[in-house]
């Protein structure tokens, strides 16, 4: 276990560094929308591009993984649905489910389980990656719009955001250029790896940082973001209900005959054990959605899955 959280550690004390260096004041608030974009714009894109051109394009291409991340991504929104919508609107409700199903995958999942468990672990954590952004965040955004009767429009929006977002550009290109077997000029890609390299450190004290502005900038009656049952419930249904789920799921389709590596089933197990993904604080608040109430569910996650992936890790590794 010491050697596992000599792993983990590193990764959430950044995480850390960036909530204190916010609620200190030593980052100002305005510097974080710059630090979102390079790592969204930048850094990841290039760390997703040369995993993705380093992996073989049938790992990128699993279907297994990718049918049974996926089934339980849409059981885990159906359950957080019906756990919240008798006492929260649809638009509530639906990033309620969103921040339940969605893990923090591309800021601190692919690094922490590419130190984990080595270069067998990135292709289906790009796998997740796919499905949340372009299934399930695209579900739930539809879903918070049924109240108003406009859940096409916002299925539209979505989808464009989706085509607006650089990183499953940056997984396509990696997988064509696995598949061709083609590689970029030396000098470029040097560029690309020195961008990569920057995307977990920034990318792990972003989080941190956007954690505490969700709290500081939220207004004073929005602070308790609900009862503590609620936000308390969903970040355990995140940690806990979820890597079950697609644990259960995993072994039920290899006993009936699915393909699906044991290793791969493993890797999307902790994926499913990641807390919250931390943008959808961001997608809340653009769609009017209770943001005090999503920033405590992922603050909730982010600190109680220090233990609990960490005890993950020990279990299944």
């Amino acid at each position: 276990m010491l050697a596992i959280l000599s792993v983990t550690f590193p990764f959430f004390a950044l995480v850390l560094c960036g909530y204190v260096s916010v609620r200190r004041g030593m980052l100002p608030q305005l510097a974080i929308p710059g630090l979102n974009s390079f790592v969204l714009y930048f850094a990841l894109p290039c760390m997703l591009y040369r995993f993705g051109a380093a992996t073989p394009i049938a790992q990128l291409l699993d279907v297994g993984v990718f049918s049974v991340y996926l089934l339980c991504a849409l059981l885990m929104v159906a359950l957080a649905m019906a756990a919240t919508l008798r006492r929260a609107g649809w638009n509530d409700a639906a990033f309620g489910a969103l921040v339940a199903a969605f893990p923090n995958t591309g800021f601190m999942g692919v690094p922490l389980l590419l130190a984990l468990l080595g270069p067998r672990s990135t292709g289906p954590a790009i796998v997740a990656i796919v499905v949340d952004m372009v299934i399930t965040s695209s579900l739930c955004i539809a879903l918070s719009r049924m109240g108003s009767g406009a859940g096409r429009a916002a299925l539209g929006r979505a989808l464009r955001g989706m085509l607006g977002n650089p990183m499953p550009w940056a997984i396509a290109l990696g997988g064509l250029s696995s598949a061709a077997g083609l590689a970029l000029p030396g000098p470029v890609m040097h560029t690309v790896g020195l961008l990569a390299d920057a995307a977990s450190p920034v990318a792990l004290f972003t989080i941190g940082a956007v954690l505490a502005r969700s709290q500081m900038g939220a207004p004073a009656a929005a602070l308790p973001g609900g009862p503590p049952g609620d936000f308390v419930g969903l970040a355990l249904m995140k940690l806990l209900l979820h890597p079950l789920l697609v644990a259960g799921a995993g072994h039920a389709a290899i006993a009936l005959g699915v393909p699906l590596d044991p290793a791969a089933l493993t890797v999307i197990v902790l994926v499913a054990c990641l807390p919250s993904a931390s943008n959808v604080a961001l997608l809340s608040e653009r769609f009017g959605a209770h943001t005090g109430r999503i920033a405590r569910i992922i603050l909730v996650s982010t600190s109680l899955s220090f233990l609990t992936f960490s005890t993950a890790v020990a279990l299944l590794r």
